[in-house]
């Protein structure tokens, strides 16, 4: 059977009062505290963390509800996420509603029967209803990549500046020559898809160019998703000389298309991908690559949390926190203007 605090007071001699005290983060006389604390040792004892709960109020913890584990730029958010929490004390929760809707409004209200203090969430759902729950209990939500339209004002949210990411990265392309530029894009409901998109149009339209509506494709984040809007880009009767691929798994899905068919970057075909992880300089060495600042996500996301957490109810501190991105300039793209 597992000992309790009953069984710490009758080894130690101490009052349950100064046993409890010590347990909740309380200062006990050092005396007290060596008492306890070698009690604890001999006795296996492990707290209950529920019991407390209920007595806080506080459970410790933090929801991340988020669309793909398997995503390298989510997972590496994620470790910054955690890392932080667990300085403060913090246990982190984290569901995978594999970008189903469904699947995170069941995940959302798991966490809020778990009695987590704080949720962290890359919406799927955008228009918010799955988060009513936590809104009405009274938990501090922050969004992380993606904002959600309608809780602006109620929740805050960590986000990078995708127009601005795109813009440049079309940009690049443009005053390189390139007039046909291929935009491998995400889900068609989702924040940074949208934002991506319009980024794009926002060059094309800074130099009085209209893109060709066929080189525009939407996919769903995944390298199998990637590959496949490769394989038409590449298949269409007048190809693009370039291409835009807006997420890392998409962007290794791109360049195996690119391999199979044999069409060599930037010779064939000017390349530009998104975020700078390890695997792209061992695999496909030295690309163009738009690069999002994610430990600054993370630490971001990590402070707005803990902030809110321990004043909820002031509304100032919802924010809304955008980071600039970078294009770091590799050898997958050509300038056609050079003979």
């Amino acid at each position: 059977m597992a000992a309790t605090m009953k069984d710490i007071a009758r080894l130690t001699g101490l009052g349950l009062a100064t046993i409890s005290k010590y347990m909740n983060g309380g200062t006990v006389r050092p005396k007290n505290k060596k008492l306890i604390e070698d009690a604890v040792k001999e006795l296996r004892f492990v707290p209950n963390e529920f019991a407390r709960s209920l007595k806080t109020s506080l459970s410790r913890t933090v929801g991340v509800v988020i669309p793909e584990l398997g995503n390298q730029f989510i997972t590496s958010i994620i470790t910054t996420m955690d890392d932080m929490l667990r300085k403060h004390d913090y246990a982190v929760i984290v569901c995978d509603c594999r970008t189903d809707a469904k699947r995170e409004r069941e995940a959302v209200s798991f966490l809020v029967h778990k009695r987590v203090d704080g949720l962290i969430n890359m919406s799927t759902d955008q228009s918010g209803e799955h988060l009513k729950p936590a809104l009405e209990a009274g938990i501090p939500i922050v969004l992380v990549d993606r904002m959600v339209k309608p809780l602006t004002g109620k929740v805050s949210a960590v986000v990078v500046d995708n127009v601005d990411a795109a813009e440049k990265a079309t940009r690049y392309l443009i005053e390189s020559g390139h007039t046909d530029i291929g935009l491998v894009l995400g889900n068609d409901c989702i924040y940074t898809t949208q934002k991506r998109r319009d980024g794009y149009l926002n060059a094309y339209a800074e130099f009085s160019l209209t893109p060709r509506e066929e080189l525009i494709r939407f996919s769903d984040y995944t390298m199998e998703g990637g590959y496949a809007a490769m394989k038409r880009l590449i298949s269409l009767p007048q190809r693009p000389t370039a291409v835009f691929v807006t997420n890392f798994e998409m962007t290794l899905g791109a360049m195996i298309a690119l391999n199979e068919a044999q069409l060599r970057v930037p010779e064939n075909m000017s390349f530009i991908g998104f975020d700078k992880l390890d695997l792209f300089g061992a695999v496909f060495p030295n690309l163009t690559l738009v690069k999002q600042p994610q430990n600054a996500i993370g630490e971001c996301v990590a402070k707005q949390i803990l902030r809110l957490m321990a004043d909820p109810h002031a509304d100032a501190l919802h924010q809304i926190i955008t980071l600039a991105t970078s294009l770091n300039v590799g050898g997958s793209t050509r300038d056609l203007r050079t003979p």
